[in-house]
């Protein structure tokens, strides 16, 4: 199974349905909380290429970008691929 880090913030609905997409392939996760800010936001923002917005979700220390295009990518038939489901 694929790694999967996701970079998330209290009560953010974007993140709920990235978690839950997630939650319905089966897929184990590894959430880091930023809502207070700090040295994992900062590690979020270079890793991200500058993007500020939550999700941000990496599988195997590639980019994905948000929930919307996690969700792109499950359209596209290639989450699974990825996730190694």
């Amino acid at each position: 199974m694929a790694r999967v880090e996701i970079y998330t913030k209290f009560l953010c609905s974007y993140c709920f349905r990235a978690k839950r997409l997630l939650d319905d392939k089966g897929a184990a996760y590894e959430e880091h909380d930023i809502t207070m800010g700090g040295d994992r936001r900062a590690e979020m923002i270079q890793r991200a290429n500058g993007r500020t917005t939550v999700p941000q979700i990496f599988i195997d220390g590639r980019h994905i970008g948000g929930s919307d295009d996690l969700a792109a990518l499950d359209r596209d038939g290639k989450l699974d691929p990825l996730l190694g489901a």
